[in-house]
C-alpha cells in the first residue's frame, strides 16, 4: 500500500512545480509573482520537514475537502419553502459564517434568509458544495461573497482568472437552477494576520472590478461592500474589523442594509 507520506511527498513536488512553472511563464509580472506568494507553505514544504501534526491536519483537509459534511445534517432537517416564502442564501466563507455568529453580529432577524458560510474557503470548495448548499435548498435568490481566501492562497495557487471561472460558474449554476445571482464584492483588506506580506489590496481592486463588470453583462445584482468599508490604504480600520478582514458588530452593520437593499432589487416584481 503507498503511503500516504508518499502521496503527500509526490503532491508537494507537483505544487512545487506548478508554483515554479508560473514564475518561469511570466517572470517579474506582477500576476505571477502574487501567485506564487499566496499558497499555504505546507503545500510546498519538504516532506521530511512536516511534523505528524502538520501531516494530520493534511489529511483532515483531505478527508473532506470541500466540507460537505459541514452543512450536511443542518441542510437535511430545513423545511422546504412554503409558498410565498422567498428564501435567500448567502453563500460564503468566515466572512459570511461570522455573520450573526461573531458577538454583537445579528443575521437579518426574522428573514427567510440561510448562512451556509464556511471559514477558511475558497471559490474552488464554495463551486463544489453550491448545489448541496445552496441549489438544493431552493433558494430565491443567492449572495455569494468569495475570493479572499483564495487570494490568501489557502487551498493553493489561485490567480484571478481562477477566481473568475469559479465564480462565473457559480452564477451559471444558479441561473440554470432559477436562483436570482447577487455577486459581493470582496472587503477590503491590507494584510491577511494568518500570511502576511501578500499585499492583496490591489488584487482585492482588480477582483471586484472584474465583478461588478461581469454582475452587469450577465443581469445579476453587484452588492459593493468593498466602497463603504475601505480605508485608503485599501483595508478597513479597526471600527469595522479588528484583525482588518473579519467585520465586527460595526462592520456588520454597515454590510446589512446594502445586503437587504440588493436583495429587494433582485426580488421586485
Amino acid at each position: 500500500m503507498i503511503s500516504f507520506r508518499n502521496t503527500l511527498a509526490a503532491a508537494i513536488s507537483i505544487a512545487s512545480a506548478v508554483a515554479a512553472s508560473l514564475l518561469a511563464a511570466a517572470p517579474g509580472t506582477h500576476e505571477a509573482q502574487a501567485a506564487v506568494a499566496a499558497i499555504d507553505p505546507l503545500f510546498t514544504a519538504p516532506a521530511s520537514s512536516l511534523s505528524a501534526a502538520d501531516i494530520a491536519s493534511l489529511q483532515q483537509r483531505l478527508a473532506d475537502w470541500a466540507q460537505l459534511e459541514h452543512y450536511r445534517a443542518e441542510n437535511a432537517q430545513l423545511a422546504a419553502p412554503t409558498r410565498g416564502t422567498r428564501r435567500v442564501v448567502f453563500f460564503g466563507d468566515s466572512i459570511t459564517e461570522g455573520w450573526g455568529r461573531a458577538a454583537g453580529a445579528r443575521f437579518f432577524p426574522g428573514r427567510p434568509y440561510v448562512n451556509r458560510g464556511i471559514s477558511g474557503q475558497t471559490t474552488a470548495q464554495m463551486l463544489v458544495r453550491f448545489r448541496q448548499d445552496v441549489v438544493d435548498l431552493h433558494p430565491a435568490a443567492v449572495v455569494i461573497l468569495a475570493g479572499t481566501n483564495d487570494i490568501a492562497g489557502n487551498t493553493g495557487i489561485a490567480t484571478l482568472a481562477m477566481i473568475e471561472d469559479n465564480l462565473r460558474s457559480m452564477a451559471e449554476l444558479a441561473k440554470a437552477n432559477g436562483i436570482r445571482v447577487i455577486l459581493a464584492s470582496v472587503l477590503p483588506v491590507s494584510d491577511y494576520p494568518w500570511r502576511l506580506g501578500l499585499q492583496p489590496a490591489d488584487k482585492v481592486r482588480r477582483l471586484n472590478a472584474w465583478i461588478a463588470q461581469y454582475a452587469r453583462t450577465v443581469g445579476a445584482a453587484y452588492l459593493d461592500y468593498y466602497a463603504a468599508l475601505a480605508n485608503a490604504q485599501g483595508g478597513m480600520d479597526r471600527r469595522f474589523a479588528e484583525d482588518g478582514v473579519h467585520p465586527s458588530a460595526a462592520g456588520y452593520a454597515v454590510m446589512a442594509p446594502l445586503a437587504q437593499r440588493a436583495i429587494d432589487t433582485v426580488l421586485a416584481p
